[in-house]
């Protein structure tokens, strides 16, 4: 087999631009480091479209707050210039000139925000200059939950990075020692939580991190006390890979975590503790509607469930005397029926035994009483005679 076949076998992924797609990603950009300062980015599959969203709406509220970003015009000046003398100078001289400048501010101008690979999927760092980040991030907070417009559709999470150290617990807790204290060393004090993540990373345990940050601030002022629900201010820790991004803010629970997406939406009013008597007053009177409203409801809804029991049992009871209606009459309609028959047997009875006697007594009555009831002649001449011998008898005797 020829070498070039054999070539031909061992092209792989370079051959068909696998390779090339990885070099330039990471041959102009540059990644997360130790010492850097910005906003971490979360997105869901869409870094790119998340990338332009983040520096639109970054530079929209920066220019509020810094104004607009600037620029150097020393190149622009000398072009003007070289412009002007390119009628006197030769174009060797020329071209040497443009040559130099070119070297000379050729370099990539830093500004103010500057995308990083972050090390870690749907993960976008942002660097920043010359401004704070955690007052950018709470400004543009604060104005998307005052005016619920949504500005963006991929960014889920921002959150401002104040510094960074080595991901490892004895270097964590180090850094921390010192960044802490102006919020947490005394005289100052403050109710705290603590929000942990780690990403690409398997060195440190979310509870272990959480333990040793507490019994630290502890250390600073045992007046800080641990709050979940509405703290003063909030440490949050983002690891990824060997970097941990350290920053402290506040509101963090009202801002939902930070979340733009629901940041936006509309949230129920809540009782606030440092309100006024009014307002108290009338979330008093509001949730005594609310439970006279409830109550109300409840026993309609039981006044209906006792009529449809009720009904459901006068049904049951109409049921049962119909049932038992229809068995009484059953029953009376059974012995009239019983009544009915026992009366025709009782007459047919009577008239085959009146029929019997009368049947056994026609014969005797024409038979012997008829014998008996006519006599013979000879009786009645016998009769007459013994008649006519008392009657003489009685005249002599006379």
């Amino acid at each position: 087999m020829s070498a070039a076949q054999n070539e031909f076998r061992k092209r792989g992924k370079k051959h068909f631009g696998g390779g090339q797609h990885h070099a330039k990603r990471w041959r102009g950009s540059r990644e997360l480091e130790v010492g850097m300062q910005g906003i971490l980015i979360t997105c869901n599959m869409n870094q790119r479209k998340c990338t332009a969203e983040a520096f639109n709406l970054l530079n929209e509220y920066a220019d509020q707050l810094y104004g607009a970003e600037k620029f150097d015009d020393d190149a622009g000046g000398c072009n003007e210039e070289e412009e002007n003398a390119k009628e006197e100078e030769d174009v060797e001289e020329a071209l040497k000139k443009e040559m130099a400048q070119l070297r000379a501010y050729g370099g990539r101008q830093e500004r103010r925000f500057q995308a990083l690979e972050s090390g870690a999927n749907n993960v976008i760092f942002i660097r920043t200059r010359n401004l704070e980040s955690d007052k950018l991030v709470h400004h543009i907070l604060s104005d998307l939950h005052a005016t619920k417009k949504k500005k963006t559709r991929v960014i889920l999470r921002m959150l401002p990075v104040t510094g960074t150290c080595r991901a490892f617990p004895e270097d964590i807790m180090r850094y921390l020692a010192t960044f802490l204290e102006p919020w947490f060393k005394k005289p100052n004090c403050a109710t705290y939580q603590i929000a942990f993540k780690a990403r690409n990373n398997s060195h440190n345990k979310r509870d272990d991190v959480i333990k040793a940050i507490a019994g630290l601030v502890g250390k600073l002022n045992p007046k800080n006390k641990v709050d979940l629900t509405q703290p003063d201010l909030t440490i949050i820790l983002e690891v990824i890979k060997a970097v941990c991004c350290v920053s402290v803010v506040r509101e963090y629970t009202r801002y939902r975590k930070y979340n733009l997406q629901e940041v936006v939406k509309d949230e129920e009013p809540k009782k606030e503790e440092g309100g006024t008597v009014t307002e108290k007053a009338a979330v008093s009177e509001e949730n005594a509607a609310k439970k006279e409203e409830t109550n109300t409801v409840t026993e309609k809804v039981s006044e209906a469930a006792a009529g449809d029991e009720s009904a459901a049992k006068k049904e049951e009871t109409n049921t049962v005397t119909e049932k038992a209606s229809e068995a009484a009459a059953s029953e009376k309609e059974a012995a009239k029926e019983e009544e009915g028959n026992t009366v025709t047997d009782t007459a047919e009875e009577a008239n085959e035994k009146e029929g019997e006697a009368v049947t056994e007594t026609a014969p005797t009555g024409t038979g012997e009483l008829g014998e008996e009831k006519q006599p013979d002649e000879e009786d009645m001449q016998e009769e007459s005679a013994k008649e006519d011998d008392d009657d003489k008898g009685e005249g002599d005797g006379k």
